[in-house]
């Protein structure tokens, strides 16, 4: 009997430790080396989705890392210099695992969020993406990101329109079919169916992603011809005091500051930048001459607070003045105020949740200097509400849904009939798939639902990518990329309402008639990454049908909105880069685009064909003193297309516009801790226009400039 009992306790006992011994934590040790096989000092192996347990290599590149339950978990690798690596590891598995890192030197590592919405390395994004790095942006000294994009986007072309509004084309789209986020929000107004370049300015900014091609299944209306999304910087340090200054020709000025703290669960970050130029006259003759000068200034403050584990809420707001000297006797004002509240639930190791809401009204006024009077003509507000939900099953799949609604206000004294506002809602849900079929082929793919009120329009966009990799030490790495997706964009309220004059020439009338415009875009991609070296290849075809522009009306005499005949665009990108260890590196990137309507009506573009941009540079770095010299340069070809003449607007005429190359030479240097100097000399080999063009460069020859930045924090601290 006793025996017996005594079994009966032992096995309660066993079953009451079970859950107990389920938990037990579990060890993985390992090696990390370069391709090699010499050890990698330093080395971080994380555990993804936990910012606690993890272990950084020792002398011999030896690590140990005790995980906290039975459960799998993805070990994450990494070093500066080389590509990030990551592997699951499993309860009951070798215990050991050994990582072998390969050399980067193009930053194929770097974590991207636009073309998914989902963090991913740049090498492992199914959908090709294209980054500027913080480095690239502080290289070109750009102060806004359309002086940026002119420089890193070959195909890419930014001129004026009325005004002296700076209007967009890539790649045979323009301003309102390519839609521009910041920190993945929408930005609301524009100037002649493009945002405000001036708003976005660079003083805060972390990086920029590209995706080319359609991308409505995930952001919906304006993303027919590609998203670019610009993400800022958020506070990391205990504290840090940039200030930084800008001067060149024409008094053209830039300053700014940016203040930050990180103390316990809160950052906040503070920046701000007041820039201008002068007026100018242009040398010789032309569709405008004179330069309009400008004073702009920006104003962010970004908070973020970490009440709990995994739990992250972010507040900002920001405010935008530009006042553009538009004539002796009135000046055009532009106004913008933005804020947003956002939070991120780390749910568990394999889901979250974003909940976000977004606010932002830009509206427009004349300045009349004689009576001192400020007219506001024009007010566009936008209030977005936002839900994204992510799930990642078995490590490597990961499902993202989700759904925006958004209430769209305008208004205006240009409005027909008298009305003076105008405003609908819009209401979205998505849904995207990332399936990894094995360990180097990716599936993904997505659909979205789209409804806009006012003229009860509905819309569904698919999209389908491919992606499929090659690992080889000795060849190197290949990625190749397919993908079709949908574009889709509802015409705007001003496209459908508003009757404009268009400085006193002709109306720009609005057409409550306009259908959606839609676009299918297919693309191949190919690259390949060796240690120092990149190469990427991207052709596609996008054929778009009732794309929405404006044309002349004889009934009306003067422009109205309309929708055009189908277009088919054609192209191809390439870019090549490199970046040795010895500090010198280069970038060529070339893109080629072919546009035609298929019932032979004649085309107004101001497409190019042929577009390359480059750069070459090199820098050391030492102890108290770093210098990096780049040359820089575009190079945009010839075209011919259809143009209204002169005088009337009634007939269409073919006229050639020349091409043309810029070149601009930088020294940037580090001359002390936290001290950074630059030195630019603009269009360094005097190209002057025969005759200004809209879309000839603004410039009368070579110009100088010189720009120092001070970070207070490693002046103390003697980082």
């Amino acid at each position: 009997m006793r025996s017996i009992m005594i079994t009966m306790v032992a096995a309660g006992m066993l079953l009451c430790a079970a859950p107990l011994m389920a938990m037990e934590e579990y060890t993985v040790r390992g090696k990390v080396t370069d391709r090699e096989g010499e050890p990698l000092t330093g080395a971080t192996v994380m555990v993804r989705g936990d910012e606690v347990t993890g272990a950084v290599t020792d002398t011999t590149g030896h690590y140990e890392v005790r995980l906290p339950d039975d459960k799998e978990h993805t070990l994450v690798v990494q070093y500066i210099g080389y590509m990030t690596q990551s592997r699951t590891v499993r309860p009951g598995g070798k215990g050991r695992e050994d990582f072998r890192l390969t050399e980067n030197s193009v930053g194929l590592d770097q974590v991207v969020v636009t073309g998914t919405r989902t963090p991913k390395t740049l090498m492992d994004a199914p959908i090709a993406t294209k980054v500027i790095t913080l480095e690239e942006i502080k290289r070109v000294d750009a102060t806004n990101v359309s002086e940026l994009l002119q420089q890193e986007l070959p195909g890419l072309e930014l001129s004026f329109s009325m005004g002296q509004n700076v209007t967009l084309s890539m790649s045979g789209f323009g301003g309102n079919s390519v839609l521009f986020l910041v920190d993945g929000e929408r930005l609301a107004g524009e100037t002649l169916d493009n945002v405000d370049f001036s708003r976005l300015n660079l003083d805060d900014v972390e990086r920029i992603e590209i995706v080319k091609g359609a991308a409505s299944s995930l952001y919906g209306s304006n993303a027919v011809g590609g998203v670019i999304n610009i993400i800022t910087r958020q506070s990391s340090e205990p504290w840090s005091v940039n200030l930084n200054a800008r001067y060149g020709a024409h008094n053209e000025f830039r300053t700014g500051g940016t203040v930050g703290f990180n103390v316990g669960r809160v950052s906040n970050t503070i920046n701000t930048q007041w820039s201008g130029i002068d007026s100018y006259a242009m040398k010789n003759e032309g569709d405008f001459g004179d330069y309009q000068g400008n004073r702009t200034l920006n104003v962010k403050e970004r908070l973020v607070y970490t009440p709990v584990d995994g739990l992250k809420l972010t507040a900002r707001v920001g405010y935008y003045q530009r006042e553009l000297d538009y004539s002796e006797l009135v000046k055009n004002r532009y106004r913008d105020l933005n804020g947003g509240l956002r939070g991120n639930w780390e749910i568990d190791k394999r889901s979250n949740l974003e909940v976000s809401y977004a606010y932002d009204e830009y509206n427009k006024s004349n300045y009349m200097m004689q009576s001192g009077k400020d007219i506001l003509d024009y007010v566009n507000t936008q209030h977005n509400v936002r839900a994204l939900y992510n799930c990642t099953f078995a490590g490597k799949h990961t499902l993202t849904v989700g759904g925006d609604f958004l209430n769209d206000y305008l208004l205006s004294y240009q409005f027909a009939e008298g009305d003076n506002v105008h405003q609908q809602y819009t209401a979205d849900v998505f849904a995207q798939f990332d399936w990894t079929v094995v360990k180097n082929f990716n599936i993904i793919g997505g659909v979205r639902y789209d409804y806009f009120s006012d003229k009860d329009v509905h819309s569904v966009s698919p999209k389908l990518g491919l992606m499929y990799k090659i690992e080889d030490a000795t060849a190197g790495h290949y990625t190749f990329r397919g993908s079709y997706a949908k574009g889709f964009r509802a015409p705007t309220l001003k496209e459908m309402y508003m009757n404009f004059d268009m400085a006193s020439i002709f109306n720009i009338y609005g057409n409550p008639n306009l259908k959606p415009e839609q676009s299918h875009n297919f693309s191949l991609s190919a690259e390949w990454f060796k240690s120092y070296f990149n190469l990427t290849a991207t052709g596609y075809f996008n054929m778009v049908d009732q794309s929405i522009t404006n044309v002349w009306s004889d009934e009306l005499h003067g422009m109205v909105y309309d929708n055009a005949s189908p277009t088919r665009m054609a192209g191809f990108d390439a870019v090549f880069a490199m970046r040795l260890p010895c500090g010198f590196g280069t970038k060529v990137s070339y893109a080629y685009t072919y546009e035609f309507t298929t019932d032979g009506s004649p085309l107004l573009t101001s497409t190019r064909p042929h577009a390359l941009s480059a750069r070459v540079e090199y820098g050391r770095d030492w102890k108290n003193y770093g210098f990096n010299i780049a040359l820089s340069g575009r190079w945009l070809s010839a075209y011919t297309t259809a143009t209204y003449a002169d005088g009337g607007y009634e007939e269409l005429i073919e006229t050639d516009y020349p091409g043309y190359t810029i070149w601009k030479l930088t020294l940037s240097q580090s001359v002390w801790r936290g001290i950074d100097v630059n030195i630019v000399v603009d269009n360094l080999f005097n190209y002057v226009p025969k005759y200004y063009y809209n879309n000839s460069p603004v410039t009368n020859g070579t110009t100088l400039a010189a720009g120092v930045s001070l970070n207070i924090e490693e002046m103390v601290k003697g980082k």
